[in-house]
C-alpha cells in the first residue's frame, strides 16, 4: 500500500488539511460500479457541466443536492407494474444510484435539466467579490498612511 507523507507541506502552507484528506480519502475509497456512466466537460474558462446518463429515471426519479463541497445525485426509480411483460433481455438499468462528486471551493451549481435520457448539471466557479484581485492606486504628495500620533497643529 502506498502512502503518501503531506508533512512537508504541512510545514509551509496553512489550509492544505482539505487536499490531504481528498487525496486520502480517494485513495482508500472503494471502487464504484461505474453506474450511471457521466461525463465532466468543461465549456468556458469558469463553467462546467456534468452529463449523466440516466435512461428510464423522470425529473420525480431524481435528487440532486449540494452541500458545502460535495454535489450528490441520488436516483430511486418508481416501481413499474409489470403488467405480464416478459423480458428475454433486460440492458436498461432502473437501478437505484448515489453518486458524489467533491467540487472545489467557489464552485456553484447553476441548475439541471433532463432531456434524452441524459441529465445535465450546469456548474460555475464564482469567485467572491472579496477575493479578486483589486487595483490600489498610488497617491502623490500626500501620505497614504495618515499618523495619527502627531499632535494637531493649531491656527
Amino acid at each position: 500500500m502506498n502512502a503518501i507523507d503531506f508533512s512537508p507541506l504541512f510545514r509551509t502552507a496553512i489550509g492544505f488539511d482539505r487536499l490531504a484528506r481528498l487525496m486520502d480519502s480517494a485513495r482508500t475509497a472503494p471502487e464504484q460500479n461505474g453506474y450511471p456512466p457521466y461525463n465532466i466537460e468543461k465549456t468556458g474558462e469558469d463553467s462546467y457541466v456534468l452529463t449523466m446518463a440516466v435512461a428510464g429515471f423522470s425529473e420525480a426519479d431524481i435528487d440532486i443536492t449540494a452541500q458545502e463541497n460535495t454535489l450528490t445525485i441520488t436516483g430511486r426509480p418508481q416501481p413499474q407494474p409489470e403488467d405480464g411483460r416478459r423480458f428475454l433481455h433486460r440492458g436498461i438499468a432502473g437501478r437505484a444510484f448515489e453518486r458524489r462528486f467533491v467540487l472545489a471551493d467557489h464552485i456553484v451549481v447553476q441548475g439541471a435539466d433532463l432531456a434524452n435520457g441524459l441529465l445535465h448539471v450546469a456548474l460555475k466557479h464564482v469567485v467572491p467579490e472579496a477575493l479578486k484581485p483589486r487595483r490600489i492606486p498610488v497617491q502623490g504628495a500626500r501620505p497614504a498612511i495618515a499618523d495619527e500620533a502627531a499632535p494637531a497643529q493649531a491656527a
